[in-house]
């Protein structure tokens, strides 16, 4: 039986509530100051992770930090905090652990971590990578988008992430556009792309330009603050949203419904998987980064296989392949970390093409 962990923390003081009923009566600070002095728990046994070809099983292993500490606290107070964490995994028996959420974004993105432990360590990002591409592909062709026929930007290319993305798109887009913050790096990033996949890409540093005339996006860019806004895009757009923090604001999804966000692929899990908890999730279902840590796990690769920022289209292609070897299949899509349907889906497209066939009369009634 092979064994894994799989790290957890709270998004917010919220998810504390639900564990210990008395914080939501506590002020933020307070129960956040408590969640310093805490130590890692473990949260859940994980049982029934089955392919055809191996077994598994694992833990949830809880870092008690919400989402604001991971990115607020000194990186040192809250790498060793990460790292605690991972040492209750070593001592579960388990052999790889997957970080979770933002304790894969931590400083250097788990290359710490995974020099102080004694076990495999991923962040899951090759695998978050390849779902999400996935979903974007399916979201735009439910939406009347195929990516061969449409305009597709990359926020963020010029990063490591953004980077795999543009050669993994560049094998089937014809409209490509690199957004990003350096024209020079831009400029490199397409001729790489040219020299290797013929495909002749366009440059923007103008990101609000740049949405306004896609119509389907992959952000992934290392902003701390959201960028992408309501008045940002036009109607029928799909947002693939792979920035953690978010890249997209909330203001979308309250004030656009006419637009598609999606935070990735939700994942099926092969065997009869029971979490041990509930996270939100349709039973039997996981995010892409756990995924990747079963995978590697029932694949007996326990080694450190996606760390740090620097992520390639091979590592991307790789656990593509495990995944369907072991079973693991994409599922369903989220938004703002609710599960979406294909119902609500088609809800956006039509509210999409009503508002474009609106402004098609008023723009034909201003022209007589």
């Amino acid at each position: 039986m092979e064994r894994f962990a799989f790290m957890l923390h709270a998004l917010d003081t919220g998810d504390v509530a639900r564990k210990f009923p008395v914080a939501r009566y506590l002020p933020d600070r307070v129960v956040e100051a408590a969640l310093v002095r805490m130590p890692p728990v473990v949260v859940s046994r994980i049982t029934g992770v089955r392919s055809e070809h191996a077994a598994a099983e694992g833990w949830f292993v809880g870092c008690t930090l919400t989402s604001r500490q991971l990115l607020e606290l000194p990186v040192a107070a809250a790498t060793r905090k990460i790292i605690r964490t991972g040492r209750i995994a070593e001592r579960l028996g388990a052999r790889i652990i997957g970080l979770g959420a933002f304790t894969s974004v931590v400083g250097d993105a788990g290359i710490s971590v995974a020099r102080a432990l004694d076990i495999a360590v991923t962040t899951g990002n090759s695998y978050t990578v390849a779902t999400a591409l996935e979903g974007a592909r399916l979201a735009a062709d439910l939406m009347g988008h195929p990516v061969d026929r449409s305009e597709v930007a990359i926020v963020g290319a010029t990063g490591s992430i953004g980077a795999a993305c543009a050669r993994i798109l560049a094998r089937e887009a014809r409209y490509l556009t690199l957004v990003g913050r350096s024209a020079e790096r831009l400029e490199r990033l397409a001729e790489a792309v040219r020299r290797e996949y013929g495909l002749a890409c366009r440059t923007s540093t103008d990101l609000k330009e740049s949405l306004r005339r896609a119509d389907v996006i992959v952000s992934v860019s290392s902003a701390v603050e959201a960028i992408i806004d309501a008045d940002d895009l036009k109607p029928g757009a799909v947002v693939c949203d792979v920035a953690r923090p978010r890249d997209v604001s909330r203001q979308v999804a309250e004030r656009r419904d006419d637009v598609l966000v999606i935070d990735g692929g939700v994942v099926e899990v092969p065997g009869e998987v029971d979490f041990g908890i509930n996270f939100g999730f349709p039973p039997g279902t996981a995010m892409a980064c756990m995924a990747e840590t079963m995978i590697l796990a029932l694949e007996r690769r326990y080694e450190n296989f996606t760390l740090g920022r620097e992520l390639t289209v091979q590592q991307v292609d790789e656990i593509s392949a495990l995944a369907r070897k072991h079973g693991f299949r994409l599922a369903g899509f989220r938004s703002f970390e609710r599960a979406l349907s294909e119902d609500a889906i088609e809800a956006v497209r039509r509210r999409a093409l009503a508002r474009v066939a609106g402004r098609a009369e008023v723009g034909s009634a201003a022209g007589r």
